[in-house]
């Protein structure tokens, strides 16, 4: 897939602020075209990255080279910022996402986890569908027994527009295999919001 294609965003922009009744050589906007495509090739700039070479090193259970145990219950990272732009309003949405999984044989780097958020999220997106690509990710590049994922965050568009909800936020959850059963989800959602983070 091709990148973005600032130049074109430049020109739409231009419009734009003429649409609005703006005049975009005026001191104050008239780098404005460019400072926005910038700022898109930014925000969507995941749409030409594929999120499972992040998961390509792999490191097999037990590998005492590279200090990796022989058995693992559950690898859980917890507080991983992310932005993104709804699909809706183009307006961004901010949160954190919390992310466990259950290794079968292989294990990754902790580092890759929140790169495979970051290129999902650097897309045009919706909450929802975000949650479930960085779960089926996850479990296509790991294999694990299970995955979970949960994203909590605010979105622009409904806290600068419409209702003006200025406290409100979205929890989104996507489970699957053994952290899809109630009791091991509980446990790990549990541990996620556990008030002990020292």
């Amino acid at each position: 897939m091709a990148g973005v294609d600032t130049g074109r965003i430049e020109r739409a922009v231009h419009e734009i602020l003429l649409a609005i009744g703006e005049d975009p050589e005026r001191p104050g906007l008239e780098r404005t075209p460019q400072r926005v495509a910038e700022a898109y090739a930014d925000f969507f700039g995941g749409l030409a990255v594929d999120p499972m070479t992040h998961l390509a090193d792999t490191v097999p259970l037990g590998d005492t080279e590279a200090g990796v145990p022989a058995t693992s219950d559950a690898v859980v990272l917890r507080d991983i910022a992310f932005r993104s732009v709804c699909e809706h309003h183009l307006l961004p949405f901010v949160g954190t996402a919390h992310v466990a999984y259950l290794p079968a044989e292989r294990v990754v780097g902790l580092g890759r986890i929140p790169a495979v958020i970051e290129t999902l999220a650097a897309r045009p997106q919706l909450q929802e569908r975000l949650t479930e690509e960085i779960a089926d990710t996850l479990e296509a590049g790991l294999d694990p027994k299970g995955v979970l994922v949960v994203l909590d965050a605010q979105h622009r568009c409904v806290t600068t527009r419409g209702s003006r909800q200025e406290r409100s936020s979205t929890i989104t959850i996507a489970s699957r295999g053994a952290l899809g059963e109630p009791a091991a989800r509980a446990e790990i959602i549990a541990l996620i919001g556990s008030a002990d983070r020292g």
